[in-house]
């Protein structure tokens, strides 16, 4: 299953503002079994974020969005959603309910947070204001979130067990491999992963030191349906790469 993340926002774009909301979105969605295959960043621009939906849709099973969900006039991620794919922006009362519980009372500006996609579902933002929303079509999922990082949190904590694919299992693990040099190692990993490519990924990830001499993290993820299986399985393949850099001295 293969999931697209767009970023909205101006700041992330101008350098302003860092995208760790991307980081968070694609270690969960990496952890719930999908296959990030690409991030899209776009500015608060109609035409733009509609067009960031439309490719998303194109390839992704998952879609979540970040960004663009306030009462300010440049939050309009609803509305270039909502002219991608046709669909018209409806007061939802239980969105409404969820800005009451948390204001006392509305104002047009908050109004506008209520406006979402006819056919969508509000979800919970118990860290802000403005609720996100979960939607599906066409047997794809479609999920908007405002742009602040505790409120990305506070609603996809609120939702991962929903887009968990069941029974899927990922790991990760990395070892620091001191005193070697990643183009002396890289024929070893390329072999791994010819070997063990189809069920695992190996990464390295070149270092220096404060005194200069070059190391290597690396990096062995794995995937499948039994989790004490990938586990041990990751292992090996890390195990292997030690001893293979013991015997071998890539310095």
């Amino acid at each position: 299953m293969k999931a697209v993340i767009i970023t909205v926002g101006n700041e992330i774009l101008k350098g302003r503002t860092v995208n760790t909301n991307f980081s968070y979105l694609g270690e969960l969605l990496t952890y719930s079994g999908y296959d990030v295959v690409k991030g899209i960043i776009v500015r608060d621009n109609l035409n733009e974020i509609s067009e960031a939906f439309r490719e998303a849709f194109s390839t992704g099973d998952l879609i979540v969005s970040s960004g663009g969900l306030g009462p300010t006039y440049d939050d309009m991620t609803l509305d270039g959603f909502s002219r991608c794919f046709g669909l018209k922006l409806t007061k939802n009362p239980y969105a409404v309910d969820m800005i009451l519980k948390k204001t006392g009372y509305m104002t047009p500006a908050r109004e506008k947070m209520s406006l979402l996609p006819e056919g969508s579902e509000p979800l919970e933002n118990r860290a802000g204001t403005a609720p996100g929303v979960y939607m599906e079509m066409s047997g794809k999922i479609i999920i908007i979130v405002p742009g602040v990082p505790g409120e990305v949190k506070s609603i996809m904590e609120g939702i991962k067990n929903r887009i968990k694919i069941k029974g899927f299992h990922y790991t990760d693990r990395s070892e620091d491999l001191h005193g070697v040099k990643e183009s002396l190692i890289a024929p070893l990993i390329a072999e791994l992963m010819k070997k063990y490519g189809d069920n695992a990924y190996i990464k390295t990830h070149p270092k220096i030191d404060d005194n200069g001499s070059p190391w290597v993290e690396v990096e062995v993820s794995s995937w499948g349906n039994n989790e004490e299986e990938i586990e041990k399985f990751a292992d090996s393949i890390l195990e292997q790469i030690k001893e293979n850099a013991m015997q071998n001295n890539y310095k």
